[in-house]
């Protein structure tokens, strides 16, 4: 079977009625757990976009203190366990902002939660790998919002 495009799956969906779209929407949350958090996303979380932030923020909390520190194998384990859940959300919202402000909050949690970036340099990589997509995401701002993340951002330089 070959997979149509966007644009042919939007052409079409534009000649169902709205009870077969409710009834696409359900048989699409019911394939993957993933859909229907995009889903709940789009109808409950996207209106506030800072609460959606707030949420994210301290479900990050939890997994940093979910970590367990014995070693750095399991601390990059459980550093790799946020940066997916990160990206996972991070995917969902459409604004550049949310992303700048989750992994800038990522970082500075890395730093507050005193985790030994040169304990393992895979660790130091994920900081690093952060760090860079920070600066990429700000360069795609417009330059006002770029002047109001630089103070955060240069909290993060070593």
């Amino acid at each position: 079977m070959k997979t149509p495009s966007i644009f042919d799956i939007k052409k079409e969906l534009k000649g169902y009625s709205t009870p077969e779209l409710i009834e696409f929407c359900m048989r699409l949350a019911k394939t993957k757990k993933e859909n229907k958090e995009f889903l709940y996303y789009l109808m409950f979380e996207s209106q506030n976009e800072k609460q959606y932030v707030k949420n994210i923020q301290s479900e990050m909390d939890e997994l940093f203190q979910e970590i367990n520190r014995q070693s750095a194998y399991t601390t990059k384990k459980g550093l790799q366990k946020v940066v997916r859940y990160l990206n996972k959300y991070i995917r969902y919202s459409p604004e550049q902002t949310t992303e700048l402000e989750l992994r800038i909050y990522f970082c500075k949690k890395m730093k507050t939660e005193q985790i030994n970036l040169s304990a393992s340099s895979v660790i130091g990589n994920i900081y690093q790998r952060e760090k860079e997509k920070i600066k990429k995401c700000l360069s795609k701002l417009h330059e006002d919002l770029q002047y109001d993340f630089k103070e955060a951002v240069v909290g993060l330089e070593d």
